[in-house]
């Protein structure tokens, strides 16, 4: 675990470093129907979600992203994950990312931890711009998204592959000077 890493807290919620530990907690989030409905992957096996666990890794190794445990701040328990990947640097934007377990659905968590993470990475970060990637029919995820001041700019028709079928995706920005 990197001492550098850093640590968000908001009122309910302290956002950590994903740890080996939380690979059990990855698995269940991950390989859950309703979590990864909307999720681009998923994983069939405890053993195949070593690979996310490396993607976490690599992201914050090559400095492309960073992703946090999403826990309670009075029990440590494990809430979700959300974070950046597809840090670009050069462009200074990012892609945001966030699930929750299905118990903590409806609780607020991700209205409390994604404007935490928006935050990072406009005040440390240097991200100028960060987008969300949202399937359409992703009702929840949408709200939230407007909730936080995040704007559609569009649909990107027919641009993905999923299940067999092509998808269309909603592309969501959110500006540090918005």
């Amino acid at each position: 675990m990197s001492s550098t890493f850093p640590t968000l807290s908001t009122l309910r919620l302290q956002l950590r470093q994903i740890i080996p530990a939380d690979q059990e907690n990855i698995f269940q989030g991950l390989s859950h129907p309703d979590v990864i409905r909307y999720y681009g992957i998923s994983f069939d096996s405890f053993d195949d979600t070593k690979e996310q666990m490396d993607w976490f890794a690599t992201l914050e190794k090559e400095k492309t992203g960073l992703w946090w445990a999403v826990c309670q701040a009075s029990d440590g328990a494990f809430v979700g994950a959300g974070g950046f990947n597809d840090w670009n640097h050069e462009h200074q934007k990012a892609e945001i990312g966030f699930w929750l377990l299905p118990e903590y659905w409806g609780k607020g968590y991700m209205s409390e931890a994604m404007p935490a993470i928006t935050q990072h990475g406009f005040d440390i970060m240097g991200i100028h711009r960060i987008e969300g990637f949202v399937e359409p029919n992703n009702g929840a995820c949408k709200k939230a998204l407007k909730k936080m001041g995040y704007t559609l700019e569009g649909t990107m028709r027919d641009c993905e592959r999923k299940n067999d079928r092509l998808i269309s995706i909603d592309v969501y920005s959110k500006l540090a000077s918005d």
